[in-house]
């Protein structure tokens, strides 16, 4: 017996489009000023999808097709001789050109067949498609993602316009091996590019090459990510190396994914998944091109199975662990790239936090560690051990050096020393030829993942240096018990403290247990937050916001905090 249609979910994906297809074929002839090139093919695309949807309120609309055809005109105009299209900060960019020319072609798909009234459009479409084929077939990428998303629009090419060498070029890629690690994370750890580029793009090469093992990909990035999703409805960031490190990701764009593995392989945990993704309604104006692209996403979904609680992960790769029950989800983290290549740069793993913890309305949304040695900035884990079935030790060592006179056989008598990086800054000194004199600072935090929080003992050794340990909570809520500072900051030297926002709440308990008493509300110098010098050399920062509370001193010093939540108990 044929699994029945979800009808109101094709109605969603349909009501969604029209928000988009509505206002564009009221004014149809209107040109689109100012739109860069990837809206232009997206609104094309949900266009001929509204015109072809039996559910959209523009199906059979003229007024819909002259939309489409102005919007067509405005992005051939934008097409420059090499078939790619201008605009945006990477220049000539055969991947950018790629996300366009995958909207195209889904166009193109449902465009052809549809009618005489969708004759122009489809023969635009061929034509944009076209004049990009050669700089696709032959151009190169400079991201990670970037190589799925150019296959993906190879095999697009390749699906409506047949040539062996468009499926030659995604071999090529391909042969390189898909990205993905033991745990199913991609190498850029990016929920924001596994969601928009990865999986769609490799479950469109999954279909068109009849890869198996590319879907089998993705549903292992869908699994991974279940452990990931957070109890306000984001996907952990914590660990990306992309841009979305430093904010948070929903669960909506990983609807369709998730909904179509669990259509076709029963999974109730992707099921459950796609019903938690859909909650706040359907607001992307893409998916009822997926509908009609791929039908199996109108089938209803298998039976949802209950999420497991409690449910701890450890992902070895990323050194990221979560621990979820149904007081809290708490996240360690201890795998930055940082320690590793000394610098802050777009493509690594950078944010400082090691900590969240999430209690119902109450979030403790970053735990991080400043210490003032050297500018050197943040605590960011070098090693994460597991110690134990719920226990961690995050470490890291930081050297600085003084340097002594070049050897003679070193020295120059013009003193023209070449240019050096020694680690921290760079200089016309020779760093690596000079010999050095070490001071080290080693922080360790070893952290035990408990139902109700965690339990942190925190160990600064080496030099007498400002410390500073910052919880920023997420705003709603006020600390109870710790000492107002100003500008939305508190102090906690002595006594617990409550931040509570409604009935759930999360206390902390500091307490030294080595070292000289903590700081007071008066030690400004050791109460704050630095990014360091890789930020403040450029007037940056990688600062959080919201409502944070220092706990800080002068090390050496070993320190315990206890965070717990307390959430009413659910009625039954």
């Amino acid at each position: 017996m044929p699994t029945p249609l979800d009808h109101e979910f094709v109605r969603s994906a349909a009501r969604a489009a029209d928000r988009t297809a509505a206002p564009l074929a009221a004014s149809p002839d209107e040109e689109p000023a100012g739109v860069p090139h990837r809206g232009l093919a997206r609104r094309v695309k949900t266009l001929v999808a509204a015109y072809r949807s039996p559910d959209s309120a523009l199906h059979g609309s003229g007024r819909s097709v002259a939309a489409a055809l102005t919007h067509l005109g405005a992005l051939r105009a934008v097409q420059t001789p090499t078939g790619l299209f201008a605009g945006g900060d990477n220049v000539q960019s055969p991947p950018d050109s790629a996300f366009t020319v995958n909207d195209v072609c889904d166009a193109h798909v449902l465009a052809t067949g549809a009618g005489p009234e969708l004759r122009e459009v489809t023969a635009a479409l061929a034509e944009i498609a076209g004049a990009a084929c050669g700089s696709l077939l032959t151009g190169g990428v400079h991201t990670p993602n970037h190589r799925w998303e150019l296959c993906a629009a190879l095999a697009r090419l390749h699906r409506s316009f047949p040539d062996d060498r468009l499926l030659d070029r995604v071999e090529e890629w391909l042969c390189e091996g898909v990205d993905i690690d033991a745990d199913g994370l991609y190498s850029e750890r990016s929920a924001n590019y596994a969601a928009h580029v990865s999986n769609p793009s490799l479950l469109v090469l999954a279909e068109v090459l009849g890869r198996a093992d590319l879907l089998y990909a993705v549903e292992r990035n869908l699994a991974t990510t279940l452990d990931l999703i957070r109890p306000d409805g984001t996907v952990e960031t914590v660990h990306s190396r992309r841009q979305d490190q430093n904010h948070p990701f929903p669960l909506a764009p990983y609807l369709p994914h998730y909904r179509l593995l669990a259509i076709r392989t029963g999974r109730g945990d992707f099921a459950r998944v796609a019903r938690l993704a859909a909650v706040g309604g359907i607001d992307d104006p893409d998916l009822l091109a997926e509908t009609l692209l791929t039908p199996d996403l109108c089938r209803a979904l298998p039976a949802p199975t209950a999420e497991p609680l409690p449910r701890d992960r450890y992902l070895t790769t990323a050194r990221l662990a979560a621990r979820a029950s149904a007081t809290a989800h708490t996240v360690v983290y201890g795998g930055s790239d940082v320690p590793e290549h000394r610098r802050i740069r777009s493509g690594l793993a950078c944010n400082p936090t090691f900590l969240r913890l999430f209690a119902g309305d109450a979030v403790l949304d970053a735990v991080r560690l400043s210490r003032g040695f050297f500018d050197l900035g943040p605590f960011r884990a070098a090693d994460m051990q597991q110690l134990d079935a719920n226990r961690y030790r995050l470490t890291e060592t930081l050297t600085a050096a003084y340097y002594q006179p070049l050897p003679p056989d070193r020295r120059r008598d013009d003193g023209a020393y070449r240019m050096a990086d020694e680690g921290r800054f760079s200089a016309a000194m020779a760093f690596p030829d000079r010999p050095r004199d070490e001071v080290s600072h080693t922080t360790r935090v070893e952290v035990d993942l408990r139902e109700d929080g965690a339990d942190l003992r925190i160990d600064i050794s080496g030099p007498r240096v400002p410390w500073a340990l910052e919880l920023t909570f997420r705003p709603g809520g006020v600390p109870e018990g710790a000492v107002p500072i100003g500008d939305g900051r508190w102090c906690l030297t002595t006594g617990p403290m409550t931040y509570r926002v409604g009935d759930d709440e999360i206390r902390i308990e500091a307490a030294v247990e080595a070292g000289e008493p903590l700081a007071g509300p008066d030690r400004s110098d050791a109460l704050r937050y630095d990014p360091g010098q890789d930020y403040t050399v450029v007037g940056g920062t990688d600062a959080t916001t919201g409502n944070r509370v220092y706990i800080g001193g002068h090390g050496p010093h070993t320190l315990t905090v206890a965070l717990r939540a307390r959430r009413p108990a659910p009625v039954v």
